[in-house]
Parts: C-alpha cells; structure tokens; sequence
C-alpha cells in the first residue's frame, strides 16, 4: 500500500478487478461478460486500485507473465479525479510492480506522446472490427478445444505471445460460454480462436493460425457457433496484411484502433500469423 496526496493505492482484491472492468464497459472497451476471472488468474497480485476516503477512484494491471515479460491495460482513472496524479502514481505503482521486465501495452492513440515519455515506443497498431455473425459451413472440420491435450495448445500457443501463459489461458478456454476451436490436420494443430460473450455482442480472441484459410476456417466455424445477426469484434494487428484482408472479406469495419508499445525489445513474434489479439487488456 502507498499513499499520496488524499488516496491511496492498494493491491486489489479479486472483488475489486470486477469493478475494474465495470470501469472499462462504462468507458466503451466492451470488456468480455466473464474476463475478470482469467485476468486474475493470469497474476492475483499484478492489479492495483486507488482510493480516497474508501472511495475506488482509479486501477491500473500490471500483469507477470513471468520475470521477463509484463503487460499493463486496465488504465482508469475516475473522470473527477484526473489531473490530480491519480494516474501518474497508478502507473509508478505498476512500474514497481513489474521492475526490469519488458512491458507492452495497447494505448488509445491520443495518448501515445505520455507513453513515450516513460519509455514506450510504438511498435505497430491493433485494429479492432465489427462484423455481423452469418451462417455458414466453412468451419466444417473443427474440434473443440478442449478435446486436445491442454499441453499441446499451449505450446501452440506460446509461438504466439512473449512467454508462456498457461495459467490465463486455462482460464481463459473455460470461460462460460465460451466456444473454443482448433483446426488439427495430421495430428498437427495448424490454429485456434475462442470466441466469449461481451457487454454488447461477441469478441473473438485468440485467433492464431498457419495459414490464411485456416483463420478464415476458424472465424467462419466462431461465429457459426453464436446467433445469426449479433455483432462480433475481431481485434487485428495492422501489420497483418492476410488479416486486414480477412476481415474486409467479411464486409467487417473498423470501430477502434490502439497502439501497441514495448518499454524494451519488440518481441519477435509471427505476425503474419496472428488474425486476432487476445485481448487489449493483457496482450
């Protein structure tokens, strides 16, 4: 705990990331219905609340992933008390909390020259789409999931993102419903997607894959998977040329768009590869 100037802030308790993400739907990040739990179980001690007099007024993540990789998000400040470095010792806070780790963030453009100033630079943007659930047979050919060894997905998984994170995603393909699919040719997984329920419509996150017809399998085979007609949001790296063509095919528009920032290295990842981000919140 650490005070400053009337508040203070706290390590927050698992009732209180609920809040948190009350937080995030209130400032139109749509979060997912059941996040809370998979983002806890990511790292119960990387989040961090402020209070004045009792009152929650600001929160901030600051995920270890392990001791060589971070992730901040969960960035709010009450509108009443901004300006009043509830945000700058919120972010002192989360820097502590992850010390020499390299640490990524997905922040709102508007505010990348304040992320600069503490050591962020741009790395590329994340562009999140809408697009309307359709039936269709293109995602004959799937499993769930969860059929698969959990040790085999993971390792999928891990060429996708800095380190390993087997904790989330444990949590994070068990969310309730939630549909998890892989598509497995040869005894080999060549990609997966999971697809959860949002304050409005779906989200897809994680959608990693091969090759380009397996995320257009996957996506097809996702949304099949919720009703005709919602609305669903894919959030793409911009530097994914296969990925700017997948979501144009499905007549899907862009809604909101972000900057992805590292403090150190850019990690090296597959980007041609990565059709979905798993979330703006950790990565």
């Amino acid at each position: 705990m650490s005070s400053n100037d009337g508040f203070e802030i706290r390590q927050m308790r698992r009732q209180d990331l609920d809040l948190a993400v009350e937080w995030a739907a209130q400032e139109g990040w749509n979060p997912g219905l059941h996040d809370a739990e998979s983002f806890f179980a990511a790292d119960p001690h990387g989040f961090f609340m402020a209070f004045s007099n009792s009152e929650a007024i600001g929160s901030i993540s600051a995920v270890a992933y392990d001791l060589t990789f971070g992730f901040i998000g969960l960035f709010i400040v009450k509108p009443l008390f901004r300006g009043h470095r509830v945000g700058v010792e919120l972010g002192k806070r989360a820097f502590e909390y992850l010390g020499s780790r390299n640490i990524g963030v997905d922040g709102v453009e508007a505010k990348i020259s304040n992320y600069e100033t503490v050591g962020f630079k741009l790395a590329y943007n994340n562009i999140r789409y809408e697009g309307v659930c359709r039936p269709c047979n293109d995602g004959q050919g799937l499993v769930e999931a969860a059929s698969l060894d959990f040790g085999r997905l993971e390792e999928f998984d891990r060429q996708f993102f800095p380190t390993a994170r087997a904790g989330f995603l444990a949590a994070w393909l068990r969310q309730p419903a939630a549909v998890a699919l892989a598509s497995v040719q040869d005894d080999r997984i060549g990609g997966y997607g999971v697809i959860r329920p949002c304050r409005a419509g779906y989200k897809i996150g994680p959608l990693f894959a091969d090759e380009p017809a397996t995320a257009r399998q996957l996506l097809s085979g996702l949304t099949s998977r919720v009703p005709a007609g919602a609305a669903f949001y894919l959030d793409i790296p911009g530097v994914n040329e296969a990925a700017v063509e997948l979501v144009g095919g499905w007549q899907m528009q862009p809604v909101f768009k972000t900057a992805r920032m590292y403090n150190k290295a850019f990690p090296e990842l597959p980007m041609g590869r990565i059709f979905g981000v798993t979330s703006f919140e950790l990565g």
